[in-house]
């Protein structure tokens, strides 16, 4: 794995363990959810923006072009 690929899960990883932590508590600070929240959306940001989409895909197989057939 390369260093973005382990980053983006650490963050996921880690975002989820604050947020997750800071609901488990009784008296829940706002502030620490927030981060553990922000932290773990960034993770799953960061990850998604190398999954390329479905249409690029679909084109590549697609047939562009269709002869025709004039009577």
């Amino acid at each position: 794995m390369n260093f973005s690929r382990t980053l983006n899960f650490l963050c996921i990883l880690v975002g989820g363990i604050i947020a997750f932590y800071a609901q488990a508590q009784e008296e829940q600070n706002t502030y620490i959810l927030l981060a553990g929240i922000m932290l773990l959306v960034f993770g799953v940001y960061r990850t998604s923006r190398n999954i390329p989409d479905k249409e690029e895909e679909a084109d590549e197989s697609f047939v562009k072009t269709e002869k025709e057939d004039e009577v």
